[in-house]
């Protein structure tokens, strides 16, 4: 399927569902989806709801709002309690279902109440090949991913994206904090947020794409193949900043960035 048609079909898809409530992060793929909503549902139709959470960096909420402010649809924040939730902190490998879960009972309350016909989320088919145990949450509470629907991959998100001239169109993946922690580690908000710090701070040294992995008193770096000169170049301004957030031990990824690399050691 062409990638004109795949958005034919996805604009089809959002106008049958009539209204829609937009799972909102602020992402890539959900900053496109709902422009796509908005390219064809009345603004009254549309709440992109975000999640405020220790498990995501607080620059993101703002991106968020500046989004849906900029395409003039109604945005509501929401404060979700997934560390509350011991079947969450204790990290187990199906530690997204319960986030999840929360989540989207919590949008299909808030349908149901702004007579809103569906729920969707910004899930695509590049999503497919990841570990994603949060899937079974929202397959079981009927929430649509019109972007899987229409068969629509990352890339073909950023082209369009790039298309619409979204500036989230090059915007590096995002991904939940508590992915930087081993499964069985112990999530806190404490431990989240130094992960955050570390992440802003590499971010802040020219770093687009990174992920700072959490190991106790050890910390594993991923950041693009190409980048990996760079931060070897910077390693004593970072093993600097890093062992003053904590860390004893301060290393680097050799096989760069990638997706879900803390799932390998359950494959």
């Amino acid at each position: 399927m062409t990638l004109n048609k795949k958005l034919v079909l996805l604009k089809k898809i959002l106008t049958d569902m009539g209204s829609v409530l937009v799972a909102f992060s602020g992402g890539l793929d959900s900053t496109f989806l709902l422009k796509a909503a908005s390219l064809v549902l009345p603004r009254n139709k549309i709440l992109a709801v975000t999640q405020d959470s220790p498990t995501y960096p607080k620059e993101e909420l703002l991106f968020a709002k500046g989004i849906a402010c900029l395409f003039g649809v109604r945005h509501k924040i929401i404060k979700t309690g997934e560390l509350k939730n011991k079947r969450f902190y204790s990290n187990p490998v199906n530690r997204c279902y319960f986030c999840k879960k929360e989540l989207f009972s919590r949008l299909k309350d808030i349908a149901k109440r702004k007579k809103i016909d569906f729920v969707i989320d910004a899930s695509n088919v590049s999503d497919k090949n990841d570990f994603r145990p949060g899937n079974k949450a929202k397959d079981s509470l009927g929430i649509r991913s019109p972007l899987e629907e229409a068969y629509l991959t990352k890339k073909d998100i950023r082209i369009l994206s790039k298309q619409l001239g979204l500036k989230s169109w090059d915007k590096p993946a995002l991904a939940c904090l508590a992915s930087r922690v081993p499964y069985g580690t112990k999530i806190s908000d404490k431990l989240l947020s130094r992960i955050n710090r570390a992440e802003g701070f590499l971010r802040q040294l020219g770093f687009r794409q990174v992920r700072l992995r959490h190991y106790n008193g050890l910390c594993r770096i991923e950041v693009l193949k190409q980048d990996i000169p760079k931060l070897i170049n910077k390693r004593s301004f970072i093993t600097h900043k890093l062992k003053k957030l904590g860390y004893s031990y301060v290393t680097v990824d050799l096989e760069g960035y990638r997706t879900g690399s803390m799932n390998e050691v359950i494959k």
